[in-house]
């Protein structure tokens, strides 16, 4: 079973929760929210992610790029599970997923199943099909529309019926912190990654543009919660608290980590990603 909670990535998790806390904080003050949907929206989110988790194990692990890792073992390239074992496991999240959609579209709008439908497709096809484009350098185009503005807008919709620009906002800033996660990452692996033909964003844009971009994304979602409070709810301020939170992997970012050091950066970042999400929400609720 370790193996399966492992192969899950639960540090990943994070990820999925900040945005629907997000939606949820920015549905405040638009009415009676239905917290059973959000509930669900939080299934759906969390489904996904360790859909994607199992789906990019299973897909790395059959095309051989997991053969050689810096990070945490895979279930598929180190033999602690079969290909068609992950694969299930992959398709039984999607499933959890769809059938907690299938339940929000029922109770709010039909719309959500085409929205839903992509979702579970650019999970699948980030590492999987005959073209994936995680492997093209597209990768963060989907963390950041799929885990930022598809998941905290849609946890405001299903939440209170309606979109508004700080849903919108508020998705730029889960997504651009998202979107650094799977940075760091991806520069930790540029040596694997680039002999194993994998091109993502890092492997492009080398090892110096990719840490400026990773400064760049946290730069935008700090940003983001600025204009959030400028534009509508000054209580999100309080997610710049967060910002003492963000100095030790900047720094250590900058100074140049590389190969296993990034491992520490990765829960540093995690551990930042989850201070945005809950002191944003905090001000989103006290300033509604």
């Amino acid at each position: 079973m370790d193996r399966w909670i492992n192969g899950a990535r639960p540090r990943t998790l994070p990820a999925a929760v900040v945005p629907v806390a997000l939606g949820a904080g920015s549905a405040a003050g638009h009415g009676p929210i239905s917290w059973w949907r959000v509930l669900l929206a939080l299934v759906v989110s969390l489904a996904l992610q360790v859909g994607v988790n199992y789906a990019n194990d299973y897909s790395d692990g059959v095309r051989g790029t997991d053969d050689v890792r810096v990070g945490p073992a895979r279930l598929v390239a180190s033999g602690l599970a079969s290909p068609a074992g992950v694969k299930r496991a992959a398709l039984l999240a999607f499933g959890v997923a769809a059938l907690a959609g299938l339940a929000l579209a029922a109770s709010t709008s039909w719309w959500l199943l085409p929205v839903g439908a992509a979702s579970m497709l650019a999970a699948w096809g980030y590492t999987g099909g005959p073209r994936p484009y995680g492997y093209l350098g597209l990768g963060e185009v989907f963390v950041f529309t799929f885990f930022g503005l598809v998941a905290t807008v849609g946890t405001t919709f299903v939440a209170v019926e309606t979109i508004t620009g700080l849903s919108v906002t508020m998705g730029v800033a889960a997504g651009a912190v998202a979107c650094a996660l799977l940075v760091v990452n991806n520069l930790r692996d540029i040596p694997t990654d680039a002999a194993a033909g994998k091109r993502t964003l890092a492997v492009r844009f080398g090892g110096v543009a990719t840490r400026w971009l990773y400064v760049g994304l946290l730069v935008a979602a700090f940003g983001a919660l600025v204009i959030g409070a400028v534009g509508w709810r000054p209580g999100v301020l309080l997610g710049l608290a967060a910002l003492p939170v963000a100095r030790p992997p900047v720094t250590k970012v900058r100074r140049g980590a590389d190969g296993g050091s990034l491992i520490a950066v990765l829960g540093e970042t995690g551990r930042l990603q989850l201070a945005i999400g809950l002191l944003a929400t905090v001000g989103l609720a006290i300033g509604a």
